[in-house]
């Protein structure tokens, strides 16, 4: 399914330029996020949550400001 595909390419893309790629690695892994029900964004993208809720739960999480979200 490639919209599937390009929504979690922007989801890594937009992870990467707001938190640089290691971070954003280690936050995806270790982080737990209460908007995701208390799970990682690994977690959530494994079970399959849409890329688009991750991203935001992400943004709500960590205050991203609305021009970056």
């Amino acid at each position: 399914m490639q919209t599937g595909a390009v929504r979690l390419t922007e989801f890594w893309a937009n992870m990467n330029k707001q938190f640089g790629a290691a971070y954003a690695d280690s936050l995806a892994r270790d982080h737990v996020i209460a908007g995701l029900g208390g799970a990682t964004v690994e977690a959530a993208l494994r079970r399959g949550d849409d890329a688009k809720q991750v991203w935001r739960a992400v943004c709500d999480e960590f205050d991203v400001p609305a021009r970056d979200r």
